[in-house]
């Protein structure tokens, strides 16, 4: 009974990560639906910011995406849910601000984690040694 010699690219479950993967982002997308109001309604804002600002070379693509630019980041989508909030003559306390910048922070980074993993499926396969991965 001898097994046949497989190629090593041949003994990598591929096709399972890519399962697995697929089953994990529908998850996440399911657990969204679940956020309270106030987190979907930042969540849609920093997906419109995010959506400017999505392409390739892009510092949400970065290995280590700098920190004071995400600061920045932060700070932009604030000052406009801060007009917003003035625009529908909201009364939001200033104490409540600095729990909406952390909110806003938490979802930033979420959603360019999601779109990382998004954007990593979606980019062209490499070929090796006749096969594509």
């Amino acid at each position: 009974m001898n097994k046949p010699i497989l190629p090593f690219y041949m003994t990598y479950p591929l096709p399972i990560y890519a399962q697995e993967e697929d089953t994990m982002m529908r998850d996440l997308e399911y657990l969204e639906q679940m956020y309270p109001s106030e987190a979907k309604k930042y969540q849609k804002r920093i997906a419109g910011v995010l959506d400017k600002i999505d392409y390739d070379g892009s510092l949400i693509y970065d290995e280590y995406p700098c920190k004071w630019q995400l600061y920045r980041l932060v700070e932009n989508i604030l000052a406009i849910l801060r007009k917003e909030a003035q625009r529908n003559r909201e009364n939001i306390p200033e104490e409540k601000w600095v729990w909406i910048e952390d909110m806003v922070q938490i979802l930033l980074c979420h959603e360019i984690y999601r779109r990382r993993h998004k954007h990593h499926k979606t980019t062209k396969p490499v070929e090796v040694f006749g096969k594509y991965i």
